[in-house]
């Protein structure tokens, strides 16, 4: 047989006819022949295409977002009390220590300084002549506007923090792997804080939200 003349522009012969590179090999708009290599739905069921973290509960929604399984983070007082604000009423899930912590010094700073207004207003001398209106250092049984005010925006502050700070303890709980329910343990006379309060210094359980990520979960920023 004898080979075809050599094309000068083509010396390895590629774009010769029956050439790899021929490209009138395969007419215009016909697919490749049924002996092509790699099919185009060779990885169509490829378990490795589909997302293999979409299930890893420390992926789904990304960093920030509220998930199971991942620790819940170590925070300053300042994103705990957000956090302890954010998550108002949700009882599901976990709070790590510093979030339980914080809060907790948060609250005892922002009453000791209630406390000192109230008493520069002259609230607990108005108290003790309300109670001993014949006291010797009794002079009035009526409260002052300002200790009324204060004693009202105490009562609020009360109120205000009553339900998260049940709902912080309850995942403060659950974070060691212990029902919400613990928290009554409280009511003990004498000894019911003190257990209440090694619970919460407890360190966190790392398989704790097998259990309690369920539901709405808190919020982590």
């Amino acid at each position: 047989m004898t080979n075809p003349p050599m094309d000068p522009n083509d010396p390895t012969g590629a774009q010769q006819p029956g050439g790899p590179f021929d490209q009138n090999r395969y007419p215009q708009g016909q697919p490749y022949p049924q002996d092509q290599p790699y099919p185009q739905d060779q990885y169509a069921q490829n378990p490795y295409a589909q997302n293999p973290y979409a299930q890893n509960p420390y992926q789904q929604g990304g960093y920030g977002a509220p998930t199971g399984g991942r620790p819940r983070p170590k925070v300053d007082m300042k994103r705990a009390v957000t956090l302890f604000f954010k998550n108002y009423a949700v009882f599901n899930g976990r709070a790590s220590r510093s979030e339980y912590w914080w809060v907790c010094l948060f609250l005892v700073l922002v009453y000791l300084l209630w406390t000192i207004a109230f008493g520069v207003a002259g609230g607990f001398a108005s108290m003790t002549a309300s109670i001993d209106p014949y006291g010797a250092s009794a002079t009035s049984t009526s409260l002052g506007a300002g200790v009324v005010l204060l004693w009202v925006v105490g009562v609020l502050m009360g109120l205000a923090v009553l339900v998260p700070s049940l709902a912080i303890t309850w995942r403060r709980l659950h974070d060691t792997d212990k029902s919400g329910g613990f928290y009554f343990l409280s009511w003990i006379p004498w000894v019911g804080g003190i257990i209440l309060i090694i619970l919460m210094a407890m360190p966190s359980v790392p398989a704790a939200w097998q259990r309690w990520d369920n539901g709405q979960l808190p919020a982590e920023s």
